[in-house]
């Protein structure tokens, strides 16, 4: 695919995650985390309200464009709000489910078998590589994820979370906030990603695109990207770089 953008002044990498550099179906994994999430606090909540609270205000959080608190301020402030569950018990049955439950979802999860070389392809080249995963989740639960599809022994430049991030894709806030921790201009950064609309998004910044067709999420509300391909074609991309 033509683009106007030179793969030469390309200074750093953001992949996406799921669907991306693991095998995973989030619409499988998202219902089965909550509820395990949910397990630990049986003796507060019921299971079907902690489910539905955390879901609508999960969804809330990828249309927030006020950046004056963090993701996960917003998340546990919903909780107290509606569920009576503060952020010290919240934080404290997380652990605990990272500790003793988390583990069952691994199964829901693989790895890709191009990936660690994306990730190595990057680095050989002095590229900083940022895990650009939507920041719905804690660090927690997204290095478990990395783990499971073996990629936790990388030391990325940057992995947006839940606690260090104040915007979820497809905000154009969410990619300013990347370059600017990076330090570079929008338009040095390639975000890579699988979904033409969370994604695809960055481009709205001037930030250059490559959608990987393997999984790809086709959104109704959708942008153009600069690149596409699947892993392979991917991986040759990077190796010009």
């Amino acid at each position: 695919m033509t683009s106007k953008f030179d793969p030469a002044a390309i200074r750093a990498v953001l992949f996406d995650l799921d669907g991306t550099l693991i095998d995973v179906e989030m619409p499988r994994f998202i219902p089965a985390y909550v509820a395990g999430l949910g397990r630990h606090f049986l003796d507060c909540v019921p299971l079907h309200q902690f489910a539905r609270v955390a879901l609508q205000t999960v969804h809330a959080l990828v249309h927030v464009e006020d950046g004056g608190c963090s993701n996960e301020e917003r998340f546990l402030g919903a909780l107290e709000r509606h569920l009576g569950v503060g952020p010290e018990l919240y934080r404290q049955r997380l652990a605990a489910f990272c500790e003793d439950g988390l583990t069952e979802l691994a199964p829901l999860v693989g790895a890709v078998p191009e990936a660690r070389s994306l990730v190595e392809t990057c680095l050989e080249r002095d590229l900083p590589v940022v895990i650009a995963t939507n920041p719905v989740f804690s660090r927690s639960v997204i290095d478990a994820r990395l783990d499971w599809g073996g990629l936790g022994d990388f030391d990325f430049e940057l992995v947006t979370t839940l606690e260090n991030s104040r915007f979820c894709k497809p905000s154009p806030r969410y990619f300013l906030d990347l370059a600017s921790e990076l330090g570079v201009a929008p338009s040095e950064c390639l975000m890579v990603g699988n979904d033409t609309g969370h994604d695809l998004a960055a481009c709205s910044i001037g930030m250059p695109t490559f959608l990987v067709d393997t999984w790809a999420v086709e959104r109704e509300e959708s942008f153009a990207p600069d690149y596409r391909g699947g892993h392979g074609e991917l991986l040759r991309f990077l190796q010009q770089l």
